[in-house]
């Protein structure tokens, strides 16, 4: 038999169910793969062995007794190390936050466990969060599994090159302005960023709560290598959590997936980037699945994808102008400290009030302009970034183009500003050349996203862990 990291959650949970191998078998060999990739990648921080294996003996137990079984019972997974797990330190790859112990399980932990997973390590990430590529003082350097020379994403690198080495069926993250979307797509994942809302977000150390551009930009949610794997994920993510200030109940969104066909709008080419040529094909490649399986495909652009990155610049600059930017001056490390400077950098002022409330009302226009777009045609396909997976460390180099980058980032970096849902699919990756595509769509659309990635997932075929290049 395979070795079940291999597996995808899906598969494992029903093995796990039917009595074919133990949730301890499942961990024994999660773990395995951890010692043996984990140290050419750095890709898990804050390992879990003792706590997971104790967790994977009850569940065994649960299954021989007949107790109802939760839709991940006994499946690994990892957590980002930014979440809240009771006991141990939330650092978000913070020195200073080595030992910011959380009191509780935030919503992301106490939900997965909730549904029978099993949390075998926590994930690295840069320094608060808030970089495309994944390094930092406190737990160092996450490296892209297919390449070493190409960033594994930000801000969930380490959930990335985790997921797609097989440490973990599913590995969480969260999206403010790419940080689910852009790792999947340099590690040839897929990766859902829900609508805003569905997902319970609460920390408890957040003792101040978040700010409202957070609040309304925020997401957490997951990568696999199965698009079903993503479905089970938000199952369990989008469990109510009365803790969260925000969260909306998802009704049937992660019921199981059907096929229902619709109008998809296609932007394989841009006036507002650069586009690798890589990148265009694989969005005419999938555009070509979805016509061959009943949807209607046209060629229609979308509003400015440019134009919600600066709205995203504009206001969450300007909100951690008020919080975080002096946390990053006072306790960053030195590339953070570099990635705050050029975000801020001629970034126009809204410390006062009426300016902010101002600016804060344009939400709602961009938001409609979407939305009157989705109207006609419910997806769009398009791209992660115009770019490939870009070098480690380009973001902060004293070279880096920072107009280039913002533009080939904007079609993952501008949505989350007003909520909007996203997935990234791996069209056209192969170990070593990660690169693919991302579907998007109105608020609440993350099941037509889903349906869509499974069609593309079934012409493209499985995904398998790949070795990191850094341990051959």
């Amino acid at each position: 038999m395979s070795e079940p990291f291999n597996l995808t959650a899906e598969a494992l949970a029903r093995a796990i169910r039917e009595g074919h191998i133990s949730a301890v078998e499942a961990i024994e060999s999660a773990l395995r793969r951890i010692e043996a990739v984990n140290p050419a990648i750095n890709a898990v921080v804050d390992p879990l062995p003792e706590e997971a294996l104790a967790v994977a003996r009850a569940a065994d137990a649960a299954q021989r007794a007949g107790l109802p079984l939760g839709p991940l019972h006994g499946v690994p997974v990892t957590v980002k190390i930014n979440v809240d797990y009771g006991g141990r330190a939330t650092t978000n790859g913070v020195v200073a936050l080595r030992d910011n112990i959380a009191p509780e399980d935030g919503s992301v932990v106490r939900n997965l466990k909730a549904a029978g997973a099993i949390i075998i390590g926590r994930t690295n990430t840069p320094c608060f969060s808030m970089r495309i590529c994944t390094a930092n003082d406190l737990h160092g350097h996450t490296r892209n599994p297919h390449d070493p020379g190409l960033t594994p994403g930000g801000s969930s690198g380490g959930a990335g090159a985790a997921t797609a080495t097989g440490i973990g069926a599913i590995g969480h993250g969260n999206d403010i302005g790419g940080s689910i979307r852009y790792p999947a797509y340099c590690n040839g994942l897929y990766g859902l960023r829900p609508s805003v809302g569905l997902s319970a977000c609460y920390n408890p150390t957040e003792t101040n709560g978040r700010f409202i551009v957070t609040e309304l930009a925020n997401v957490d949610g997951p990568q696999a290598r199965s698009v079903e794997d993503l479905r089970l994920a938000m199952l369990a993510l989008s469990a109510p959590d009365p803790r969260d200030a925000i969260q909306t109940p998802a009704a049937g969104l992660f019921a199981p997936l059907g096929h229902t066909p619709c109008r998809v709008a296609m932007l394989a080419e841009t006036e507002e980037s650069e586009v690798a040529p890589e990148v265009s094909a694989a969005i005419r490649q999938a555009g070509a699945i979805l016509a061959d399986t009943g949807y209607d495909v046209v060629e229609t652009p979308p509003p400015s994808m440019l134009d919600l990155l600066g709205y995203w610049r504009l206001m969450l600059g300007n909100e951690m102008r008020a919080g975080l930017g002096p946390r990053i001056v006072a306790q960053g490390d030195a590339g953070m400290r570099r990635a705050w400077e050029i975000l801020a950098h001629d970034l126009p002022d809204l410390s006062g009030r009426d300016d902010f409330l101002r600016a804060l009302a344009q939400r709602a226009t961009l938001l409609r302009q979407w939305q009157d777009f989705f109207t006609d045609c419910p997806l769009l396909l398009t791209a992660t970034s115009w770019a490939r997976p870009m070098p480690d460390g380009y973001d902060i180099a004293e070279d880096a183009d920072g107009e280039w980058i913002a533009r080939a980032s904007a079609p993952a970096a501008g949505p989350p500003i007003i909520g909007l849902p996203g997935l990234a699919v791996p069209v056209g990756t192969r170990p070593g050349a990660p690169i693919g595509v991302q579907l998007m769509s109105h608020r609440y659309g993350d099941r037509r996203l889903l349906e869509a990635g499974a069609v593309i997932e079934r012409a493209i075929g499985p995904l398998l862990p790949v070795n990191p290049a850094a341990a051959l």
